[in-house]
């Protein structure tokens, strides 16, 4: 059965009959999906929520969908990682990164709001679906609409990587490069909807999309045991993820499913695409757009749809806010791989950057638990990482010639330890 009430406006209250609509006609504020938590008591449990399928769909009774998922069916429930080796170079009690750098199909978080978004467009009845992307909701979409045989349009940035672009035509869409930013992207694509009825997930169908969010939340609590970590850190890029888990965290607490901890929510973006940070820095409720000069294309949104609500949901939960630069951003993606075997694109380079710069500041305690999410995979972007190593030596196959490399290497720094060997437990899920 589906718990869903109406769509409401986040600012006045107002309700809607659930359809394609993104904001409200008496005040222009957003929409979103409300649910009638009063009727899942007792329903939705932690006993019926493990009985699901390992996929995001075991919270299908906590997401805005009818009848049966139609998409998506092996997305979520990535692994939630203790990530001992990078806790003791940080000098934290206890880390864990949440990695949907591993997510299926497409090796991002974006497979969660996709495969909501395509299943209420198939229940809408749409035969078209499309997106402004940076990358890896073009990966997703494309991906998603090919299995279920729906026509694709993704809309991207002139500039966007190589291997984004390959990574979504593969799928078999209609690309349509749009120059300019993300920003511009997105301003096109809405009129796109419009005109054509075209389901434009983080346009007509956004209240759905996000939605699908709140399992990267759930999924933390349930695979920490049904408790919430103190403090998580999210990378910001048009502001969907981090209301969105924290909107999980609290639908958690009112249900039962967990103990409210107060946890705290950190925004975490590139200094060359910071808008949300600078307004958290400067203690002002609204952020002022930016243009974006960033290697962080994925979060590189100056003008985020949801940046006001990132704001407003940091500080009501006690977080903070960091920027890394671009060099930041790249070593933080080397250690996450030197010691969890974690590579990461720039966004998540960014959250590790982030964090690191809020725990040496005192804004997280080192003896709490904390989490980090990694949104997307560093395989998707191996332009960022050119030129960051030393070439490989080449010889002939003579045990003498690799004797001679083997001495030269010696000074080098030991290879740390499996977590295995180490004593950390494995990944979780």
């Amino acid at each position: 059965m589906s718990f869903v009430k109406a769509l409401r406006c986040k600012e006045c209250g107002a309700e809607y009959p659930i359809e394609p609509r993104t904001i409200c006609d008496n005040d222009f504020g957003p929409v979103e999906v409300a649910y009638d938590y009063d009727a899942m008591q007792g329903k939705v449990t932690r006993r019926s929520i493990e009985a699901g399928p390992r996929s995001l769909w075991r919270y299908r009774d906590l997401l805005p969908i009818e009848g049966e998922p139609r998409v998506g069916l092996n997305s979520g429930f990535t692994p939630l990682i203790r990530a001992d080796n990078l806790a003791r170079e940080l000098g934290v009690q206890e880390l864990y990164i949440k990695d949907d750098s591993a997510n299926y199909p497409t090796f991002s978080y974006k497979d969660r709001v996709v495969s909501v978004a395509l299943t209420k467009a198939m229940e809408f009845g749409f035969d078209t679906v499309g997106c402004a992307s940076t990358g890896n909701l073009a990966h997703s979409v494309s991906a998603h609409a090919a299995a279920a045989g729906l026509r694709a349009f993704v809309m991207i940035p002139h500039d966007l990587e190589e291997g984004k672009i390959v990574g979504s035509l593969v799928f078999g869409p209609r690309m349509v490069k749009i120059k300019g930013n993300y920003d511009d992207v997105n301003r096109l694509c809405s009129q796109i909807a419009d005109k054509y009825n075209w389901a434009i997930v983080n346009v007509n169908l956004r209240p759905f999309y996000t939605e699908g969010a709140k399992t990267h939340g759930f999924e933390i609590a349930e695979q920490l045991g049904w408790r919430l970590p103190r403090h998580t850190v999210v990378p910001v890029a048009g502001g969907t993820l981090l209301p969105k888990v924290y909107k999980a965290y609290r639908e958690l607490i009112t249900l039962g499913l967990v103990q409210d901890n107060h946890p705290a929510m950190y925004a975490a973006q590139a200094a060359g695409c910071n808008p949300v940070v600078a307004a958290l820095e400067e203690g002002a409720d609204l952020f002022k757009p930016q243009k974006p000069n960033t290697i962080a294309k994925s979060i590189a949104i100056g003008n985020p749809a949801d940046g006001y609500y990132v704001i407003k949901d940091v500080r009501q939960s006690g977080g903070y806010g960091a920027s890394a630069d671009d060099n930041q951003i790249i070593d933080a993606i080397k250690l996450l791989a030197r010691t969890e075997g974690i590579f990461t694109e720039p966004a998540g380079g960014t959250t590790l950057a982030c964090a690191i710069k809020l725990i040496e500041s005192g804004r997280i305690p080192r003896n709490e638990s904390i989490c980090l999410s990694i949104t997307g995979n560093g395989m998707k972007t191996l332009e960022v990482m050119q030129g960051q190593f030393a070439q490989s030596p080449t010889i002939n196959a003579k045990l003498a010639e690799f004797d001679r490399v083997v001495g030269q290497i010696a000074e080098m720094a030991p290879t740390p330890r499996s977590r295995r060997l180490a004593g950390a437990p494995d990944p979780i899920g």
